[in-house]
C-alpha cells in the first residue's frame, strides 16, 4: 500500500466516500493533519462523524483510490505542477477566508499569482461580439495596471478575458496575468476548443482545479467552482449575463464573500444585458471603464496602481464615419425598421450592412436583427 502522509493523505481524505468539505473540516479541527485522521481509532472517529464514514476512513484505500493517489503524486512531480492544501503557508489568503475553501487544489503554472490582487471577469458563454470585445478590453486594461484576471476558461466571455490579459502581457503592456479555475481534472481540457488557450495560460499564468485528475466535465461541478473564481478575486466584473445564468451565481457568491461586484450595462433590448441590469439594481457598481474598477480597489492597494493607457480604459469605441451607423443607434434593429429610418431600399441597405459586418462594425443577431459595434 502507498504511504499515506503529506499530499497523499490529503488526496485520500478528499476522495474518501462520504467525506465532503464540511466533514473534512470537522475532522481536521479535531485531529489536525489528515495522517492523524487515518491513524485514529474508529471509536475516536465515531465521535466526530457517522459510523459509516468512520468505517470508510479506517478501511484500506481501494485499488482505484490507490491508483489515483499514485498518478496524482507522479503528476505533482512534473515541472510546474503542484498540490496546494489548507496546511500550506502559501494557500491564497483571500480564498482561505471564504466560507467553504477547497480542502486542496491542483495547480499548473505560476502559483505565486494566486495570492496577488485579482479581478474576476465572468459572463455568458454565448457572448455577443461586443461583449467579447468588452471582456478583452477590460482584461487588457487591468493587466496593464498590474492586476491579474480570474475566470473559468469557458467559451465566450471567460475565454475573451483570458485572451485579453495574455495579449497585454505578451505585448509588454503590463505585469498582470490570468488565472483559470476549471471544473474538470487538470489533465483534461474542457472545452476542447480552448486547448491552445489552456496551454498559454499554463505558460504565462496559472490554472487550478479542486477536482481530482481524471474528473470529467460534470455539469454540477461548474457552478460549484464559481465560488473559487470569486474567492480568489477582490472583485467580480460581470460583462454579459442572462437573468438565470452561472455568471449571476458567481456574482451572488462574490457578494456573500464580501467582495465587490461590478457590471457593464447594455441595451435594454438585449437578453444578455438583463442580468447585468439586475445586478446594478441590487447594488453592483455600474462600470464603463477599467478605471472605474481601479478606483474601487484603491483601499486594497499597498501602492497606487498605474492607470491603463487612455486607449485601453474604455469599451471599444471608434468614430463611425458612416451615416448608416448613426441611423442604427446602439440597440438591435431589424432591416425593415432601419430601411424606413434611413430611407434606403432593402437591397442597398443589405449590401451596406454586409460591408459593415465584414469590417467588424456591425454584427448579425438571432432573429435577423443587427447591432452596431462601433
Amino acid at each position: 500500500m502507498l504511504a499515506c502522509d503529506g499530499p497523499a493523505a490529503w488526496v485520500r481524505l478528499a476522495e474518501t466516500p462520504g467525506v465532503g468539505l464540511e466533514t473534512a473540516r470537522k475532522l481536521l479541527t479535531v485531529f489536525g493533519l489528515p495522517e492523524h485522521i487515518f491513524s485514529a481509532s474508529q471509536q475516536a472517529l465515531g465521535e466526530v462523524v457517522s459510523a459509516r464514514i468512520a468505517g470508510n476512513l479506517i478501511a484500506a484505500p481501494s485499488s482505484d483510490l490507490q491508483d489515483l493517489i499514485a498518478r496524482t503524486l507522479a503528476w505533482a512531480g512534473e515541472p510546474g505542477n503542484r498540490i496546494v492544501t489548507l496546511a500550506d503557508a502559501d494557500y491564497p489568503p483571500l480564498l482561505l477566508n471564504i466560507p467553504d475553501p477547497p480542502l486542496l487544489f491542483y495547480a499548473k503554472g505560476n502559483t505565486a499569482l494566486l495570492g496577488q490582487l485579482s479581478v474576476a471577469i465572468v459572463g455568458s458563454r454565448s457572448a455577443s461580439t461586443q461583449g467579447a470585445q468588452n471582456a478583452e478590453r477590460f482584461a487588457a486594461a487591468l493587466c496593464s495596471s498590474g492586476l491579474h484576471t480570474v475566470s473559468g476558461m469557458a467559451l465566450g466571455i471567460d475565454a475573451a478575458a483570458h485572451r485579453g490579459s495574455l495579449e497585454a502581457l505578451q505585448a509588454g503592456r503590463g505585469s498582470g496575468s490570468t488565472i483559470a479555475v476549471v471544473g474538470t481534472g487538470l489533465d483534461i481540457v474542457y472545452p476542447a476548443r480552448n486547448r491552445t488557450l489552456a496551454h498559454a495560460i499554463v505558460q504565462h499564468g496559472c490554472m487550478i482545479s479542486e477536482y481530482a485528475l481524471g474528473t470529467p466535465a460534470v455539469p454540477a461541478n461548474f457552478p460549484r467552482r464559481n465560488r473559487i473564481v470569486s474567492g480568489l478575486a477582490r472583485g467580480t466584473l460581470v460583462v454579459e449575463a442572462a437573468v438565470h445564468s452561472g455568471s449571476l451565481i458567481t456574482a451572488r457568491t462574490a457578494t456573500e464573500q464580501g467582495r465587490e461586484v461590478f457590471a457593464i450595462p447594455g441595451s435594454i433590448h438585449s437578453p444578455l444585458a438583463k442580468g447585468c441590469h439586475q445586478l446594478i439594481r441590487q447594488g453592483a457598481k455600474l462600470v464603463e471603464s477599467a478605471q472605474d474598477i481601479l478606483e474601487e480597489l484603491t483601499p486594497f492597494l499597498a501602492a497606487p496602481l498605474p492607470s491603463p493607457a487612455p486607449g485601453q480604459m474604455d469599451a471599444p469605441t471608434a468614430p463611425n464615419g458612416h451615416p448608416l451607423l448613426d441611423a442604427m443607434g446602439y440597440d438591435p434593429i431589424d432591416a425593415g425598421t432601419l430601411s424606413a429610418r434611413c430611407g434606403l431600399d432593402l437591397s442597398a441597405l443589405t449590401g451596406q450592412l454586409l460591408e459593415l459586418e465584414l469590417e467588424g462594425r456591425v454584427e448579425v443577431l438571432p432573429g435577423n436583427t443587427y447591432r452596431r459595434l462601433q
